[in-house]
């Protein structure tokens, strides 16, 4: 089922502010929160859709990309960065949040069990990848060498010499969150907050891994494998979730933020996903017409250049440019036609060419409905 559109999720324009929206999604929140609708799926999944579209549209990175290239923009990845499909990863995400617009009635981070332990996230890794134009007509994979923080293998990633060096929080007895009261004008407020003695985890590590020193994690690498989809642009980013840094203490992984970087082309110049090609034909070839080959991508084209071509003439190739990301079509190659002049004639040459400009057809008579080269261009454009 096709994703509704995040502003339709939110129920706000997207000329919206950053205030607009984040009080459209506590409004949401507190109508769809799992505590007010206990076992209602359809009250759940709104509740996880509200989450997913404000995680997009609270970050002006994410909503710029959005706004361009819609629900393709973001590349399948998660767009908050956590799993918006699971209500726990949302409250561990969202959980400051929950705790001031339910207060105390309501159990900010998740329903039914009481508080849940917090989960640790690891950073995340930005990377620059370097394509080729002809990478980017067709997509491709990527393998990456990646230096990260990776889970300490001597202890699983707990941090811990030893199992029985772990043992329950005395603070917490294990829950990872102590209940909070706080006096206001409309009485008393009570929430759950992360324990200061564990910082959420419930346990604490008695005796540290001799490895990684109580961290979980030591220095590594990782071969990632990159799908990169056909027609991506300079300068956009696309996430691969949980390839980043591991996390302390057996959390979840960060992601790896893979920034596209597009080489300059020695033939072709790009303008979105339009190609644009400089051709160079000889004076006769103008003159007598010809056929000629045209460089693409990937092979060639024959095309028919009628006689009496005008240096500046355009031909428009279509569906030869370059793949939309979101939707199924390509773009045009245009190509512009120029008339070559030799630099070093002969003199025999000369000569004919001094006998060719006597002839009244050589004298230029330029066409005055003829349209400017920028006319022409923003004909090919808009045709």
């Amino acid at each position: 089922m096709d994703k509704r559109d995040y502003y339709e999720v939110l129920g706000v324009a997207k000329t919206a502010t950053a205030d607009e929206i984040k009080k459209a999604y506590r409004k949401l929140a507190m109508q769809y929160h799992p505590d007010r609708n206990p076992g209602n799926k359809e009250a759940e999944e709104k509740f996880k859709e509200a989450a997913e579209a404000y995680a997009v549209l609270s970050d002006s990175d994410k909503r710029a990309r959005y706004d361009q290239f819609g629900h393709e923009g973001l590349h399948g990845a998660a767009p908050g960065g956590f799993d918006t499909s699971d209500l726990s990863s949302i409250f561990e995400h969202f959980g400051s949040m929950f705790g001031d617009i339910l207060g105390g009635g309501f159990r900010g981070f998740g329903g039914g069990g009481g508080a849940r332990k917090a989960v640790r996230r690891g950073s995340d890794i930005r990377i620059n990848v370097k394509l080729t134009l002809e990478e980017v007509a067709t997509g491709c994979t990527k393998k990456l060498k990646i230096p990260k923080q990776v889970v300490c293998e001597h202890c699983g990633g707990s941090g811990a010499k030893d199992k029985s060096s772990i043992t329950q929080c005395p603070t917490c007895h294990g829950q990872g969150y102590v209940m909070q009261q706080q006096r206001s004008m409309f009485g008393i407020i009570q929430q759950t907050v992360p324990c200061p003695n564990c910082h959420g985890q419930g346990e604490i590590i008695k005796d540290k891994c001799p490895k990684c020193g109580g961290t979980g994690t030591v220095k590594g690498e990782e071969i990632v494998s990159v799908s990169i989809p056909a027609g991506v642009e300079d300068g956009m980013t696309l996430r691969e979730r949980g390839k980043g840094n591991a996390a302390p203490n057996g959390g979840v992984n960060g992601d790896l933020h893979v920034v596209i970087h597009v080489e300059e082309h020695p033939v072709f110049e790009r303008n979105g996903n339009h190609l644009y090609l400089n051709y160079f034909i000889s004076f006769p070839q103008a003159c007598l017409g010809t056929e000629a080959e045209i460089p693409l991508l990937s092979g060639k084209a024959k095309v028919k250049i009628p006689a009496g071509t005008q240096s500046g003439q355009m031909i428009r190739l279509r569906g030869k440019g370059l793949p939309d990301l979101n939707y199924n079509q390509r773009g045009d190659l245009i190509v512009n036609l120029n008339i070559w002049t030799p630099k070093n004639l002969t003199r025999e040459e000369k000569e004919l060419i001094n006998q060719l400009n006597q002839s009244p057809n050589f004298n230029p008579k330029p066409d005055k409905k003829e349209k400017s080269f920028f006319a022409r261009l923003r004909q090919f454009l808009e045709n």
